[in-house]
């Protein structure tokens, strides 16, 4: 995060006393990244975090691919995913590479008696479907619709949902997530040019202070395995924090498009961005206004990176036979642009109502097992036309 925050009580200096009312020592930790360089924020636990009595059941959930290097589009038919009642279960990865794993999941659990805890890498999850509250360490994140939920590696969290109706797009990364550079200043600020501004990010709230000892399970993710972690704790033990590294939401609906005469290409929808790929958003927004020009984007050659579209609402004017949930894939060193008549159709309109997300990787992507069962293996074929 490029601000600084603080929730809670904590002494005036780093690294003094800060004793409870017994007069026994609140635990300090420090929550950082890429190791005492990056950003990072320091908790107060009422016990200490690093109580463990038991580490008990492993599960590989290391995504297996059946197309190691494809060259072929892609359209995958996301709402196929079944729902799965229990949430980490209900995860389901489509496309992967060393740097980042894409994944669905619809879980059907409204909350789990566990808590869970990413050791690998920052989660970005889109809210398709479903609300309810984002509860974590360091205070907890009412989210609904259309929300990107953004996780620090190392958070310990849980979610709760209001109903067993949800849908995510989920995208992990192996490096952290940022907002782009290009919309801060020197100092971290967001500039006036930017697509949105701190004021449009949700930090945490409502801090949970669980002063409980017991057995509390923590189910933990390294190196593509999760394992059936037992703390001596209740991780929501923290009575307070600040710093820099901490969870937080964006609504899609805050990113205010940025538009101009003739047709821009995707960069001006980025909206997160890591060493290794970017996020970026589509939102509904005026059309060019240059008197002749096509909306549509024109043809053009992914060189250096992958293209993965998710779509979320509204009528998407490139493409042909798109619904809600669809994903497609658009392999680097093949050209791709409109379908047949899209960009016909898209001259004189003047707006459009289309919502998507978009990840672009700079590594080729692995098609998984799970993506195969829900593509449909002719997309490839649907630029011939009549």
């Amino acid at each position: 995060m490029p601000f600084y925050h603080k929730l809670g009580n904590f002494p005036n200096k780093k690294h003094t006393v800060f004793r409870k009312e017994n007069g026994e020592l609140y635990s300090e930790e420090l929550f950082g990244t890429i190791g005492f360089d990056g950003m990072s924020s320091i908790m107060y636990h009422v016990h200490r975090p690093t109580i463990v009595k038991d580490i008990g059941a492993e599960k590989d959930v290391s995504p297996k691919a059946a197309i190691n290097k494809n060259i072929r589009a892609q359209r995958l038919r996301g709402f196929e995913v079944n729902p799965i009642a229990d949430q980490l279960d209900a995860r389901v990865p489509v496309l992967f590479n060393s740097d980042v794993s894409i994944q669905l999941a619809a879980p059907s659990n409204k909350t789990e008696d566990y808590f869970y805890k990413n050791g690998d890498a920052d989660e970005v999850i889109f809210v398709h479907k479903g609300s309810g509250k984002l509860r974590t360490q360091m205070g907890n994140i009412d989210f609904k619709y259309g929300d990107y939920l953004v996780i620090p590696r190392g958070m310990i969290y849980k979610m709760d949902f209001d109903s067993s109706d949800n849908r995510l797009f989920i995208t992990e990364s192996n490096s952290p997530v940022y907002t782009p550079k290009k919309y801060r200043n020197w100092f971290g600020q967001h500039l006036e040019h930017s697509p949105f501004c701190e004021r449009d990010l949700r930090p945490p709230s409502e801090l949970e202070t669980h002063d409980e000892l017991g057995d509390f399970l923590v189910k933990v993710k390294r190196e593509g395995v999760i394992y059936d972690f037992t703390y001596g704790a209740n991780p929501f033990g923290v009575v307070g924090w600040d710093g820099y590294n901490f969870p937080y939401a964006f609504s899609i609906h805050e990113f205010e498009p940025i538009t101009g005469r003739v047709h821009l290409p995707p960069p001006i929808h980025q909206t997160f961005e890591t060493s290794t790929f970017v996020i970026c958003s589509f939102v509904p927004r005026l059309y060019d206004y240059h008197p002749d020009s096509i909306p549509a984007p024109y043809n053009h050659s992914n060189i250096d990176s992958d293209e993965v579209l998710y779509y979320v609402d509204g009528d998407f004017m490139s493409r042909n036979d798109i619904a809600p949930g669809h994903i497609t894939l658009h392999p680097a060193g093949t050209a791709h642009g409109p379908h047949p008549g899209a960009a016909e159709r898209s001259i004189g309109k003047t707006e459009t109502e289309e919502l998507a997300v978009m990840v672009d990787t700079f590594k080729p992507l692995k098609v998984t097992e799970q993506a195969m069962a829900i593509s449909d293996k002719d997309y490839f074929k649907s630029w011939i036309g009549e």
